[in-house]
């Protein structure tokens, strides 16, 4: 049985666990190294996009012409929120 310094200390730690949770939540975008060895972004949807770093690398490069097409096709297209 655990006693209530034990307790008292427990309850700080998860306390203080369920801040730092809120803090990262609220930051929105986080990544992390996949399984598999790719980079894992959360924060965009229900799912993570994961990409192997050659992927998000070729991705990157193509920043502009996708933030042109979006421009083009603004009409077309839908915004989530």
């Amino acid at each position: 049985m655990s006693t209530e310094a034990e307790l008292k200390a427990e309850l700080e730690r998860l306390r203080a666990e369920n801040e730092a949770l809120k803090t990262r939540g609220s930051k929105g975008v986080s990544m992390k190294v996949s399984e598999k060895g790719g980079v894992s972004v959360y924060g965009l949807g229900r799912f993570p996009v994961t990409l192997y770093q050659e992927q998000w690398l070729k991705l990157l490069d193509l920043a502009e012409d996708i933030r042109a097409f979006i421009r083009e096709h603004e009409s077309a297209l839908k915004k989530k929120g």
